[in-house]
């Protein structure tokens, strides 16, 4: 059975950075996610990775400050993360699923994520203060 291990979460300032990592116990699945959910919120797509073409998708929030990566060889995705803002405060969480849509990696939030992606991680706490 995979696991997927989040870690890298902190407590930083506003405008700060940070790198979650995610490491899958097997490999990196077709499509991989980053997802994030902050209290009394519902689970948002923040960004979604096609392995194989290495083809990236972000959520409209984080377009332009977030970047997603990957290694192959350790099994891991990175999410980078700058000019964090107070709203970027949530639990994150990394999914995969083995299928694509023609190429494509869904970017969904709320109850459909869990449609998409049948294998997460446990989350890491992202906090930023103002």
């Amino acid at each position: 059975q995979v696991q997927l291990v989040e870690s890298g979460g902190d407590s930083v300032q506003a405008g700060g950075s940070l790198t979650l990592s995610c490491t899958s116990s097997l490999y990196l699945f077709t499509c991989m996610g980053w997802f994030r959910q902050a209290p009394g919120k519902e689970r948002e797509g923040v960004g979604s990775l096609y392995v194989g073409a290495d083809k990236t998708d972000y959520a409209d929030s984080v377009k332009g400050r977030f970047t997603i990566s990957r290694d192959n060889a350790r099994k891991t995705m990175y999410l980078q993360m700058n000019s964090l803002k107070p709203e970027d405060t949530a639990v994150y969480y990394c999914a995969a699923n083995g299928h694509s849509y023609g190429g494509t990696c869904p970017l969904v939030s709320g109850v459909r994520s869990s449609y998409e992606y049948p294998y997460w991680g446990q989350g890491t706490q992202v906090t930023v203060s103002s």
